[in-house]
């Protein structure tokens, strides 16, 4: 039996394709979950809180993180 692409030798169906872009993908993880980081009001854009703009923008960075990585990584079909 010919193995595929995405299979590597031990043959459990993993991903060959490693790279040290895939490190980018722990910015949008781990960010969110330092709260110490945005536990507090100031300052505020339009209004919001500072706890409320920036989980957006972690939400909005988290999509071009995905999407920078996936470029570089030549994953594009």
């Amino acid at each position: 039996m010919q193995k595929t692409e995405t299979e590597d030798a031990r043959g459990a169906g993993t991903p060959r394709h490693r790279s040290a872009w895939n490190h980018l993908l722990w910015i949008p993880i781990v960010l969110p979950l330092l709260t110490f980081v945005f536990n507090h009001d100031g300052p505020r854009v339009f209004g919001f809180p500072f706890f409320y703009w920036f989980q957006l923008l972690c939400a909005v960075l988290s999509m071009v993180t995905i999407a920078l990585v996936r470029r570089l990584t030549g994953r594009d079909r």
